[in-house]
């Protein structure tokens, strides 16, 4: 049996390094991509199994390299797209759009970017997972910028889903999960809002990065799922966070 071949597109932290060590505990060979070059040698050292790829996921002409490279021989089988970033957040009335429109540059663009690069190397089997976030459709105060990237993103699943079938395409959807993404807070306010979350969350808990990372291997390699966002949230749409 050939061994598959997983891309993860922003894997060099939070939940796309927490999926990229669950596929190759599947026994995938993992391909990771991020930009930062010291997090890709931290990864060379903690993972060596994982082959690092330094390289913009906005950048068409980079992933496009890294994609053809890595589609080699019998194409990519499982795309993993966990580009993120901490700018969009904040009040509307004082919400910079440069910073807005340089966030949606990073996460809905580079989504885009990666999935058009990647279609002439993927499997005829394969798979195209995307990571959205739950404020796509929650109702929380000082969100409505990440909430608009957000779900630009989540728009993608169903009509790629049709286009590009038999390629799968799925996304998932995370609440709060204690990842890098909030190391713009203080420790001693994100542990105590991450306290106050978990009391109103159903699930009762704040998620972590594996959490989230056991869902978008089920997306990616489940081959009767295409066409859905997964809500991973602990119930975070249920409820009022604000």
């Amino acid at each position: 049996m050939n061994k598959h071949t997983a891309l993860v597109v922003g894997g060099t932290s939070g939940i796309g390094l927490a999926t990229a060590r669950r596929l190759q505990r599947l026994g995938a060979d993992v391909h990771v991509v991020g930009r930062d070059a010291a997090k890709l040698a931290a990864l060379a050292e903690s993972d060596p199994e994982l082959t690092g790829h330094r390289a913009d996921g906005g950048e068409r002409a980079e992933i496009a390299a890294v994609v053809e490279a890595v589609g080699r021989p019998g194409g990519i089988d499982w795309l993993v797209v966990a580009l993120s970033g901490s700018e969009g957040p904040g009040p509307i009335a004082d919400l910079d759009l440069d910073v807005l429109r340089r966030a949606f540059d990073a996460k809905f663009w580079g989504h885009i970017t990666t999935v058009q690069a990647a279609l002439p190397h993927l499997a005829p089997t394969g798979s195209i997972t995307l990571i959205g976030a739950t404020t796509a459709r929650s109702g929380i105060p000082g969100t409505a910028g990440i909430a608009a990237i957000n779900g630009a993103v989540e728009a993608l699943v169903k009509p790629l889903a049709a286009e590009l079938a038999p390629v799968r395409v799925n996304g998932v959807s995370p609440g709060l999960v204690d990842t890098p993404w909030w190391s713009g807070l203080p420790e001693e306010a994100r542990r105590a809002y991450f306290a106050q979350a978990a009391e109103r969350l159903p699930a009762r808990r704040i998620a972590t990065a594996e959490d989230i990372a056991e869902v978008v291997v089920l997306a990616a390699t489940n081959a009767n799922l295409t066409g859905t966002v997964i809500e991973a949230d602990g119930g975070a749409r249920l409820v009022s966070l604000g």
